[in-house]
């Protein structure tokens, strides 16, 4: 069972998302919120390679900038930021750990016309690793774990599976 970036940015939303994503238990599709996702994402930043895939990450965007490497990451909106950060540093890291890459993060939220530079750092590191031991522990537990009211439930995909 390998880590990626959607699981780490579960994990600081909803852990019950991890698990019911690590089972290949997948959200309601047709989620109107997922769709727009989905069309900003492949109608913004056209320029840009997208969709890069190395190893277990996916991200969004990789380009040259000023002769750095940038990763970035296409969001809806800046209501999951923390998450959004996290998921990122977990790129930065592994790009540096496994492959020898540094590289600058910018998260894009392109409907709020901001953006928002993410660099790896001690404090995020840690909770990387905090993280991932906890994100292991959920993959390989036999329920999901228990319902927690969050600000994130009402517009979530896997509302109905949990609140039904």
């Amino acid at each position: 069972m390998k880590i990626n970036g959607t699981l780490i940015w579960y994990y600081f939303i909803c852990k019950r998302e991890v698990w019911l994503m690590s089972h290949q238990i997948n959200a309601y599709q047709d989620n109107d919120l997922l769709e727009i996702g989905r069309v900003i994402h492949s109608e913004s930043y056209k320029r840009d390679k997208k969709e890069i895939q190395i190893g277990n990450m996916k991200f969004d965007i990789m380009r040259k900038e000023n002769g750095e490497l940038l990763i970035g990451e296409i969001k809806k909106s800046s209501r999951y930021v923390s998450s959004s950060k996290m998921q990122l540093a977990f790129y930065l890291r592994e790009l540096r750990d496994k492959y020898q890459i540094h590289a600058k993060g910018r998260l894009l939220f392109p409907k709020e016309k901001k953006q928002i530079e993410v660099e790896l750092n001690s404090q995020m590191e840690y909770e990387l690793d905090m993280a991932e031991r906890e994100i292991f522990e959920i993959m390989q537990a036999e329920l999901p774990p228990p319902l927690e009211k969050n600000k994130f439930c009402s517009k979530c995909a896997y509302k109905e599976f949990c609140w039904s």
